[in-house]
C-alpha cells in the first residue's frame, strides 16, 4: 500500500450479497471501487437487454443505491418497481434511467458515471464488461443451458459456466482496478450466475493472478439450490479454480456461529443447508483461513452483516 493514501478496494460480484458488502465498507476510509456483473437476464434487466441490445442494468443498480448518498426518497424513486397491469409492470425506475442514459450517451458506462454523480455515489462503479453478452452453463450430464435465469432453474449439477458472443472484452477500467488494488474481495452471492459471470471474461483471471494484492473470498454463508446444493466451502472454492487457474484467490472468510434452527427450517424449504467449512481441505489448497461471526441474525432470512463483514475486511488490511 501506498504511504499516507487510502486503502484501495475491490469488490467483485453482483446479486444480493454485493451491495452488502459495499453498504459498509462505503463508510471507512478507503478508495472503493465496485465491479459488477451484466450478465443477468432476468424481469426488467432482461426485458431492456433485448429491446435496447445493452449490457444488465439490475446488478448495477442495486451497487449505485448501496453506494449513494442521496436523500431517501430519491433513492426510493430510483429503487421503485412498477406493479403489474401496465406497460411499465416489473420494471424499475432504476434500471429505465440507465437504459435512458445510455440511450442518451451511445455508452452503458458514460451512462453509469452520469446517474452516480446525480446519486452522489462514493466510489467508482464500473460494469465488468460495457457489451451486451449470455451466460451459457454446460452441466455435469452434458447439456447445455442458456441464460442467468434458467441456469439454476435447471436444477442440475453444474461443471462449467462460458459466455457467449466470444470474445467479450473486459472493461479496461476493470482491469486496472484489479491490478492496483491493495484488496480485492470476491462478493458472496450465486456462485456460478452473479460470481464467476465476472471472473470468466477475459484478462480478468490474469489480473486477479497479476495483482499485488489481496484476493479474499467471502463464502456463502448458504448453499443454494440449483447452483451449490451439498457444496462445502472448499467445493466453493475449487470452482473458482476450475474456472481461472490455481491460487487466484489468498483467503477465504468463512461464517464460525451456529445457525438459529427456525432459519435452518426455512432454508430447508428452498433445499438449502449451512455451508459446511472444511477446514482441512481449505489449509491443503493454501487459503488463509478467516473467521468470525458475520451474519446478521434474523429470525427468517440470513444477510451478511454489512458493519461485521466491512469491519473484519478492514481489519485485514491494517
Amino acid at each position: 500500500m501506498r504511504n499516507n493514501d487510502k486503502p484501495r478496494v475491490v469488490v467483485i460480484g453482483g446479486g444480493t450479497g454485493m451491495p452488502v458488502l459495499l453498504r459498509g465498507l462505503k463508510n471507512l476510509p478507503v478508495e472503493l471501487t465496485a465491479l459488477v456483473t451484466v450478465a443477468d437476464d432476468g424481469g426488467s434487466t432482461g426485458r431492456l437487454r433485448n429491446e435496447m441490445a445493452m449490457p444488465a442494468p439490475g446488478d448495477i443498480r442495486n451497487v449505485i443505491a448501496a453506494l449513494s448518498d442521496a436523500e431517501p426518497m430519491l433513492l426510493e424513486l430510483f429503487q421503485h418497481r412498477f406493479a403489474a397491469g401496465n406497460g411499465l409492470s416489473g420494471h424499475s425506475m432504476g434500471n429505465l434511467l440507465l437504459a435512458a442514459m445510455t440511450s442518451i450517451t451511445g455508452d452503458f458506462y458514460i451512462g453509469i458515471k452520469e446517474i452516480s454523480r446525480v446519486l452522489n455515489v462514493k466510489g467508482k462503479i464500473y460494469p465488468i464488461s460495457n457489451e451486451n453478452m449470455s451466460l451459457h452453463a454446460e452441466m455435469a450430464d452434458g447439456s447445455i443451458i442458456s441464460g442467468e435465469s434458467k441456469i439454476p432453474l435447471a436444477n442440475k449439477r453444474i461443471k462449467h459456466v462460458f459466455l457467449s458472443p466470444q470474445p467479450v472484452q473486459p472493461f479496461p477500467n476493470a482491469l486496472k482496478a484489479i491490478e492496483n488494488a491493495d484488496l480485492v474481495v470476491i462478493a458472496p452471492g450465486s456462485l456460478y450466475t452473479s460470481i464467476l459471470s465476472n471472473l470468466i471474461i477475459p484478462q480478468v483471471d490474469q489480473a486477479l493472478h497479476d495483482t499485488n494484492g489481496k484476493v479474499v473470498y467471502v463464502c456463502n454463508v448458504m448453499t443454494q439450490a440449483g447452483e451449490t446444493t451439498g457444496y462445502t466451502a472448499s467445493d466453493h472454492v475449487q470452482a473458482i479454480c476450475n474456472h481461472i487457474g490455481e491460487k487466484a484467490v489468498d483467503s477465504i472468510i468463512v461464517h464460525n456461529e451456529p445457525i438459529n434452527k427456525n432459519v435452518r427450517d426455512v432454508y430447508a424449504e428452498e433445499n438449502a443447508e449451512p455451508v459446511v467449512y472444511d477446514t482441512d481441505r481449505l489449509l491443503e489448497m493454501g487459503l488463509q483461513i478467516i473467521e468470525g461471526d458475520i451474519i446478521n441474525h434474523s429470525k427468517t432470512t440470513l444477510r451478511h452483516d454489512t458493519h461485521k463483514i466491512a469491519k473484519l475486511l478492514y481489519s485485514i488490511m491494517e
